[in-house]
């Protein structure tokens, strides 16, 4: 049998006796680990790291989620492993069950249950006193730290280095950027820093329950300008669903929008009347006009000479991962091209990696907006990615085998994207392959492509971020010092 126990700097110690093993190994979802091996005079000791680089980035705790245990290859049971109870660590929980190592973020039992958030979130309803000059980022739900909400903080730091910058994170595997505090989610921290920010700016709903202090507000800056329709907009008229979005709406003092077309639109879903949209352009686009693209290519471990292809399907209301409709190895082969794979964020948390030669899955890299950069072309179907893309100038294609399923059933459009495309349309893996194959496919969209550019990406000029941040300060919604 083995026994584990949690050592300082979150290594998972594992002791048995008997010859020692050639391979112990945790295999997450989205990452991997390798323990160190010795012998001792009992048997044999390992040392399993919870902590990983991916992506060339900084040393981190693994990502929250269900690890099997293999020893030499073997998957370990319940028979095989002493069970630990939930320890919490530096940068994470961890505990041994039937066999599995499950990692959790880094909260105190007393926290993690009801009554304990029930204690925190009264404590933060009450609570009152001076604000911070602090900004509250979240994006995706803490899933990550990118988006527009990055390319402010990026902003702020440069120009008001004074400013505080809290980042809201599911656990301590989500890179912050430099000079940032991660708070997680549900801790006493997380909620402290959401009570005492002057700002909080965010790309989707606020969770949990929200009490505004006098003189904090909120800069929804979304994450995509929409072609499906969205909140109010949605098929089936739901009344519950229709409170829940101007409620949420209503806490929100400015919203972001790409460009006039989603000013309309995310107003009207939103129920966004009479309160300021700015139309800046995306903060998150401006790595397009600045970043370094041979950089980002070097850290994703591709060649100078290789084609690479960013595929980058949106999720799906009626499935929790992401779709399967490609072949990406056989892609990969019959383009003559690396994939990078990039399933949405909603897929990230229930889905898992997808392997293969010459594909990477993306799905967990810190930010799409350098991949973009990275992407020779892209493909995707109804994501919003697509508004961003055009801006690079790039060729993009469509793969879109349920396109009547997904415009009929799913969500629906706000306009007809097979008479606006500014790429070629495909429905089989086939056709996708030939349009790959054929500089013509793409060339025959130039004046669509040119048509949308000048809709949809006329702010889109790497400047976003310093037009959004100065009106912040103008404002007085952050100080300079």
């Amino acid at each position: 049998m083995i026994h584990a126990a949690l050592q300082a700097g979150d290594g998972l110690v594992l002791n048995a006796p008997g010859a020692a093993p050639s391979d112990i190994r945790a295999i997450g979802p989205r990452a991997t680990v390798t323990a160190v091996i010795s012998t001792t005079d009992a048997g044999w000791r390992a040392v399993l790291p919870l902590r990983v680089a991916r992506w060339g980035g900084p040393v981190l705790a693994l990502p929250r989620g269900r690890y099997r245990l293999e020893v030499d290859g073997r998957v370990q049971s319940q028979r095989d492993v002493v069970d630990l109870g939930r320890t919490t660590g530096e940068s994470l929980a961890v505990e041994l069950a039937d066999g599995a190592v499950v990692v959790s973020p880094p909260l105190r039992d007393a926290d993690t249950s009801p009554a304990g958030q029930a204690a925190l979130e009264r404590d933060y309803a009450t609570v009152r006193g001076p604000l911070e000059n602090a900004v509250f980022f979240e994006s995706f739900y803490g899933r990550n730290a990118s988006c527009n909400p990055r390319a402010i903080d990026a902003e702020i730091s440069r120009v008001a280095p004074a400013v505080t910058r809290y980042w809201s994170v599911v656990d301590l595997s989500v890179e912050v950027p430099e000079g940032a505090v991660a708070v997680v989610e549900g801790s006493p921290e997380w909620w402290h820093a959401r009570g005492v920010s002057r700002l909080l700016v965010v790309n989707d709903w606020l969770r949990r329950r929200f009490v505004r202090r006098p003189g904090q507000r909120i800069l929804q800056t979304w994450h995509g300008t929409p072609l499906k329709r969205l909140a109010l907009d949605r098929p089936g008229f739901d009344p519950r669903r229709a409170l829940a979005v101007i409620r949420e709406s209503r806490r929100w003092d400015v919203l972001l929008a790409q460009n006039p077309y989603a000013a309309r639109i995310l107003s009207k879903a939103y129920g966004f009347w009479r309160r300021p949209v700015w139309v800046e352009g995306y903060p998150r686009n401006d790595v397009l006009a600045s970043g370094d693209r041979d950089a980002v290519r070097r850290g994703l471990g591709l060649e100078p000479d290789d084609r690479v292809l960013l595929y980058a399907p949106t999720w799906r209301d009626d499935r929790e991962q992401m779709v399967d409709y490609l072949d990406l190895e056989r892609l990969a082969a019959d383009a003559g091209a690396v994939i990078l794979v990039r399933g949405h964020s909603r897929t990230l948390l229930p889905g898992a990696d997808t392997g293969g030669s010459r594909v990477i899955d993306v799905t967990a890299y810190p930010d799409i907006s350098t991949l973009l950069l990275a992407a020779d072309a892209l493909i995707t179907d109804y994501s919003s990615v697509m508004f961003d893309f055009t801006a690079t100038g790039k060729p993009i294609y469509f793969f879109v085998p349920d396109l009547a399923h997904y415009r009929g059933k799913l969500r629906g459009f706000y306009f007809d994207l097979i008479e606006r495309a500014p790429g070629p349309l495909t429905s089989t893996q086939d056709e996708l392959t030939a349009a790959l194959a054929d500089p013509g496919a793409t060339k025959g969209h130039a004046e669509r492509y040119a048509s949308w550019v000048a809709r949809f990406n006329a702010r889109d000029d790497g400047r976003a971020a310093e037009r959004v941040v100065a009106r912040l300060l103008d404002q007085g919604m952050i100080a300079r010092d």
